[in-house]
Formats: C-alpha cells, sequence, structure tokens
C-alpha cells in the first residue's frame, strides 16, 4: 500500500513538473498575410434597373489575414478578410453599360483537424457586411440600386501541403456560405427620395437561402519562395436576392494573384527561446 501511495506521489510530481515546464515554453502565432487581386467576368441583373442581364469584366483587391487563436493555437485558428470589388457589364445591344461596386469585410474563426500528413481541414463560423450598389444611368429617375447586407455565415477550408519541382506548396480551398442576416432592398419602382421623406417599411429582409443566397468559393496555391510567397488561384462568387419583386444576380469568375508571407512579432531584447512553439495559421 504504502509503495502505491509512492508511486502516486511520484507520478503526481512529474505531472506537475511537465505542466510548469509546458508553461515555460514561448508559443508563436504568426499571422499569415495575403494581399491580391482580381481580374475576371460579370454577370449582372438587376430588375430593380433593367430586366436585361449585363456581361463584361470584373476586378477587385483583397486583403486576407489569418493566425491561431490565442486561447487554443493548435486548434483554432481565425481569418480576416477585407475586399473591394468592381463590376462592369454591357447589355447583348451594347448600347448601355451597367456598374457594380461591392466592398465586404468578414471575420471568422474555425475548428482544424489535422487529418493526414500535410493535410489539414477545418470548420466554423463568420459574419460579415458588405455594401455597395449596381449604377444604369440608362434607367432615367431609378439609376441607382443601393445593396447592404449582414450576413452570419457557414465557412471552412482544407488545406495541402505538398512540393511543385522542389519549391513547397501550400493549396488551400475555402468556400463561405451565408445562412441568415438581414439585407436591404426597396419596393418595386420606389424612389430613394421617398425613402429621404420617410416611407421607411419594407425595407429591411431576413436574410435566409430562400431570399438571399451568396456562395464564395476561393481556390488558391501559395508557391513559398523564402520568406515570401505568390499566391494564384481562382475565385467563384456567386449573388442571388429577391425581394419586393426585386431581383438581383451578380456572378463573378476571376483569377486570383498576389503576395502573402508569414510575419512573427517577439521581444528582440529577449531574443527566440530554442524551445519557443511556433503554429502556423493553417496547420
Amino acid at each position: 500500500m504504502n509503495r502505491i501511495l509512492m508511486y502516486l506521489a511520484m507520478s503526481l510530481v512529474a505531472i506537475g513538473n511537465n505542466l510548469r515546464a509546458d508553461d515555460n515554453v514561448e508559443t508563436l502565432r504568426p499571422v499569415t498575410a495575403a494581399y491580391t487581386v482580381e481580374l475576371g467576368s460579370s454577370h449582372l441583373t438587376d430588375t430593380y434597373l433593367s430586366p436585361i442581364k449585363y456581361d463584361g469584366w470584373h476586378a477587385a483587391f483583397n486583403y486576407e489575414r489569418r493566425q491561431a487563436m490565442r486561447f487554443d493555437p493548435e486548434h483554432w485558428t481565425m481569418r480576416l478578410e477585407a475586399r473591394v470589388g468592381v463590376d462592369c457589364g454591357d447589355n447583348i445591344a451594347r448600347n448601355a453599360t451597367m456598374w457594380n461596386l461591392d466592398v465586404s469585410f468578414r471575420w471568422g474563426m474555425m475548428r482544424r483537424w489535422k487529418v493526414a500528413d500535410g493535410l489539414t481541414l477545418a470548420a466554423g463560423g463568420s459574419t460579415g457586411i458588405n455594401g455597395g450598389c449596381l449604377y444604369n444611368a440608362r434607367n432615367g429617375n431609378n439609376p441607382v440600386s443601393a445593396k447592404a447586407a449582414w450576413t452570419v455565415n457557414l465557412t471552412g477550408y482544407a488545406a495541402y501541403n505538398m512540393r511543385l519541382w522542389r519549391l513547397p506548396v501550400t493549396l488551400c480551398y475555402q468556400p463561405t456560405l451565408p445562412v441568415t442576416g438581414a439585407f436591404f432592398s426597396p419596393d418595386y419602382g420606389e424612389l430613394y427620395y421617398e425613402i429621404y421623406l420617410g416611407n421607411h417599411s419594407g425595407l429591411a429582409h431576413c436574410a435566409w437561402w430562400g431570399n438571399y443566397f451568396r456562395l464564395d468559393n476561393q481556390l488558391t496555391a501559395d508557391i513559398h519562395f523564402g520568406a515570401t510567397s505568390l499566391r494564384v488561384g481562382y475565385r467563384c462568387d456567386i449573388l442571388s436576392t429577391k425581394a419586393n419583386e426585386i431581383t438581383t444576380n451578380v456572378i463573378t469568375h476571376s483569377a486570383v494573384i498576389g503576395v502573402s508571407g508569414e510575419w512573427m512579432s517577439y521581444n528582440p531584447s529577449k531574443g527566440l527561446s530554442d524551445k519557443a512553439r511556433i503554429i502556423s495559421a493553417l496547420f
């Protein structure tokens, strides 16, 4: 009996020593940031302005920031994204032009699992806001269709590390799908001057897949050249809304190109410990 108690005491002391040793290990959470531009095609429809579809070009600038969470860096990671997009399309007769401006901001947190060597899967949620407008000078008294929405989204990613000849490459696919939220839509034919005068009823709508559907797909490859990486990829963004007999469809397909990299913050006076743990935002 005394021997069993002695073994238990020795085990508790060993566990305590290991915990104290883990507490002394510095954890570093580098920030993965990317600056990219998108160039491609756009397909615009907004029945508040015109029943005709407009086809043309799409361009956007995107900033993305990822970092492992402080409270559980090995399993939880966050993603912040800010994006400004511009679309321009012509009707089939090429005698009218429609412009679209879209500004969006999203922040989300995901739980990740290392399911295989080099492969990580993650799932979680995000919230975001976006606003902008479509403009068509041919529509006379109503040349602008304003857009605004706040959404709660499902999101996740699949990341895979591989090699392209001698260069390390990180492939990442991430979809974002709004589930609920709220969005703005005037009545069909309602002037914004009437809204200004006080006609505020029926402008806000609860978003669900029946009246607000948006699917943002992004597939990227980070080709690592040392500390800085070249990011190339493809993005497809589908937006479809219907409220007050107004239907809006904005579909873009674009190539993605830019730079990405990892940055770490630490106290230079203390230096970097040999026992420091470096936890990536993706793996």
